[in-house]
């Protein structure tokens, strides 16, 4: 039996909000289900909400509205707030990063939770509807 777990992208007004509406989703309300990129990739992998031996989908609905509130004024905002926290050595990439979602270039925080999302599960898990 397949599960499928649904992302209301309604509900995603930001990346803080994201990480609340896929754990909700995935194991309940007050879910948990990752709160940064590797914790989600972790969480992906099995054992840590979804099911081990058995299939999952993933629909992201009204992802075009997800994909506007993690555009690039969001990981703009995320990578500012990055930019203090990382290694020195990291932090020139991520002030190019910023500069170019300043300038809205670039991947945003969607392109990266998408590529996330399809990367660490099999082909066609990732349903954007």
């Amino acid at each position: 039996m397949t599960v499928t777990y649904v992302i209301d992208g309604s509900r995603v007004t930001g990346l803080e909000r994201f990480w609340t509406v896929i754990g909700e989703a995935v194991n309940g309300p007050g879910g948990y289900f990752g709160r940064n990129f590797d914790a989600l990739a972790d969480c992906l992998g099995g054992g840590m909400g979804t099911p081990d031996d058995g299939d999952f989908v993933i629909e992201w609905r009204d992802h075009e509205r997800s994909a506007q509130a993690l555009g690039h004024e969001e990981t703009a905002r995320y990578l500012r707030e990055s930019l203090a926290r990382v290694h020195e050595s990291n932090r020139p990439e991520v002030r190019r990063r910023l500069d170019d979602a300043l300038a809205g270039r670039g991947p945003t925080l969607f392109d990266l939770l998408v590529d996330v999302l399809t990367a660490e599960t099999r082909p066609g898990t990732l349903r954007l509807l």
